[in-house]
């Protein structure tokens, strides 16, 4: 790589795709763009490269280096001349450079879930990762609440100011998405407020999360939240924040009051 050269970072997910430019040295943020691509992976990728290289008309395309992650980066990394990289090894390096303060980071994406826990040796300081993964069912996952903020008639912008209330929460199943979106539609069906709807929704796919992709582990405070759910529907979030600590509380885990 020479010296200035700029870097393409690019998340080729299953709904969306992310892409930053990076200058290397100091590793600063020079352009960057999120997107859906509704199922035309390639094309949105090929669509954010072009715009790149618009966005830098004195470089050369020699003058970049590409790395590609994400459940749809794999087929794309020969066409592009880029390098793939696994997308949890991607989140672990990341999360280790940016927060290294954090021990815990659950990700939520369009079709996955992920959970990442860090363990560090006392002795030598070092972590050390292990990584549980939902990539065979949308269940808990960002199609899934798309799917249902249709079913209950969300208006735009209505799920992304929505904050969580836990005074009446309802049965949604989540351990598969096609029984959440029914629990859904009875609820929808029986006159209950969409933000009830919602807020249960959210309930049911944290504490599905916390008992079922933790592997029975204790999450580790600090917790980083990532994907574009936890990012852009602040009731979800909330609920995190709400569900973790008593999870820690019925442990028995003295964890820092102020998260």
């Amino acid at each position: 790589m020479g010296t200035q050269d700029l870097v393409i970072g690019m998340d080729v997910g299953s709904t969306t795709v992310k892409a930053v430019v990076i200058e290397p040295e100091s590793t600063s943020l020079v352009w960057h763009d999120y997107q859906r691509h509704h199922t035309k992976q390639p094309e949105k990728v090929l669509e954010f490269l072009r715009r790149i290289l618009e966005a830098f008309p004195e470089r050369s395309p020699e003058s970049f280096r590409l790395f590609l992650t994400g459940s749809g980066a794999g087929p794309l990394a020969a066409p592009t001349g880029g390098k793939f990289v696994q997308e949890v090894n991607a989140v672990t390096l990341a999360v280790e450079h940016k927060h290294p303060d954090v021990m815990s980071v659950i990700e939520l994406g369009g079709q996955d879930a992920k959970i990442i826990m860090f363990k560090e040796d006392q002795s030598t300081g070092q972590k050390t990762a292990s990584t549980s993964m939902n990539d065979k069912c949308a269940s808990g996952t960002g199609a899934t609440i798309d799917k249902c903020m249709i079913k209950v008639g969300a208006e735009p912008g209505y799920a992304t100011s929505l904050h969580f209330d836990d005074e009446k929460l309802h049965h949604v199943a989540a351990k598969c998405g096609v029984f959440a979106e029914t629990d859904i539609v009875n609820l929808v069906k029986s006159g209950i407020p969409k933000d009830e709807v919602l807020n249960s929704l959210a309930d049911a796919i944290v504490l599905q999360n916390l008992s079922v992709l933790t592997r029975g582990n204790t999450l580790k405070a600090r917790v980083l939240l990532l994907g574009g759910p936890n990012t852009y529907l602040p009731f979800l979030r909330e609920c995190w924040q709400k569900r973790i600590p008593e999870t820690w509380r019925d442990r028995g885990y003295d964890y820092p009051k102020d998260v």
